[in-house]
């Protein structure tokens, strides 16, 4: 089916932060697979770990034990303060089961018509459920009716978080992203999560975090919400977590931790052997060279130069900066610069209609985030200047 728009490039081989084309064209992929190889490109560990599982066992089925999903499991719990794991297979799927768990939530404490509250600017997902809290117009059009039971709000807004908690008795629960990515890099303030969690405390509400884009070291922290010093109720992962194989993950903790029980959620393949042999040894990958730490230092850095030649040019709205998470905000939409930068061998994107975002993996290093300032640096300003 055509539900992607594909530009002309088809890759053969990647290795590190570089992909090839089928015509031996070298691209450097500041975009990560939409922040997905965090690791870049078959970086060895994963493959060595994908390859020696897949000779002893792939899959079998969740009616049984899988030692290695409980394994997984104990690791993202000791790593994140939860306490149960739900696996599938996407990040759509971690945030289904973090909007059934909250539903399910709801109906428990009496509350007929549970509502969620999603913010503007938001993207979780492309099923029913996910694309009804998801705020994007673009993304729903067609699809009507959406599912009932989301209530929207400015996002970074906590006054409205607070006028909803006087105002509607059915909100049980908000999903929120730490920080918004297919929005266009949208930081909130930096008490916005503890504000948050405060509120929700107060009210019995969950506090459900989409960490999908955000997690796994992209900000500086194996977390986002870790540099707000909190614990969410709900946590969903993905993207990241198998640098490239799919797998996804709702992580739940306190008043959300017995919600879902045998029978209420399932999935055929998540938490299979051969996904969770590539996850841990992300983890491993991640812990043992630091790259949270990384992020951090490289994100910066690669914020400075953007902002050091583009913040005073006439065009350029905003630079924002997260560890490696870094939208480049134009006054008019300046989505041919995918196309442009490609041709120039740097993988990008423009999310929002005119918002550069870039994404590169967390093992690049000084020399890799010049290169890539140096690459993106001369598109944007011939762009603004033409």
């Amino acid at each position: 089916m055509s539900t992607y728009n594909r530009l002309p490039i088809a890759f053969s081989k990647g290795e590190g932060i570089w992909l090839e084309d089928t015509d031996g064209k070298r691209y450097l992929d500041a975009l990560s697979g939409i922040a997905v190889c965090g690791l870049g490109h078959c970086h060895p560990a994963v493959s060595e770990a994908l390859c020696t599982q897949s000779q002893t066992l792939v899959h079998t089925s969740n009616i049984y034990e899988i030692p290695l999903q409980s394994q997984l499991a104990d690791r993202l719990a000791k790593l994140t303060g939860m306490d149960r794991i739900f696996f599938g297979n996407s990040g759509a799927e971690a945030n289904e089961a973090a909007l059934k768990l909250a539903r399910l939530y709801g109906h428990k404490r009496g509350i007929d018509t549970p509502s969620v509250l999603v913010c503007d600017g938001s993207f979780h997902g492309r099923t029913m459920a996910t694309l009804s809290a998801t705020a994007n117009r673009k993304v729903q059009a067609g699809f009507e009716p959406l599912l009932r039971g989301f209530s929207r709000i400015p996002y970074n807004d906590i006054e409205a978080v607070k006028n909803a908690a006087n105002n509607d008795a059915n909100v049980v629960a908000i999903l929120v992203e730490p920080v918004q990515g297919e929005g266009g890099i949208n930081i909130p303030d930096a008490d916005y999560l503890a504000e948050l969690r405060k509120i929700c405390d107060a009210n019995e509400w969950l506090l459900m975090l989409d960490e999908i884009q955000t997690g796994m070291g992209r900000t500086g922290r194996m977390f986002a919400h870790q540099h707000s010093g909190i614990t969410p109720d709900v946590m969903t992962l993905a993207k990241a977590l198998g640098n490239g194989m799919p797998i996804g993950a709702c992580l739940v903790s306190g008043k959300a931790a017995d919600v879902l029980g045998p029978g209420s959620h399932g999935s055929t393949f998540g938490g299979n052997p051969l996904a969770c042999s590539a996850a841990m040894a992300v983890l491993d990958v991640i812990e043992q060279e630091d790259l949270a730490s990384r992020a951090a230092e490289n994100g910066n850095l690669l914020g400075e130069l953007l902002t050091e030649n583009l913040a005073d040019r006439e065009g350029v709205r905003e630079i924002r900066q997260f560890g490696l998470m870094i939208g480049i905000e134009l006054d008019k939409p300046c989505g041919e610069l995918v196309m442009q930068a490609a041709e120039a061998g740097l993988l990008i994107n423009v999310t929002a209609d005119r918002v550069i975002r870039l994404l590169p993996p967390l093992v690049c290093d000084a020399d890799d985030i010049r290169h890539i300032s140096e690459r993106l640096l001369p598109i944007i300003i011939e762009f603004l200047e033409s």
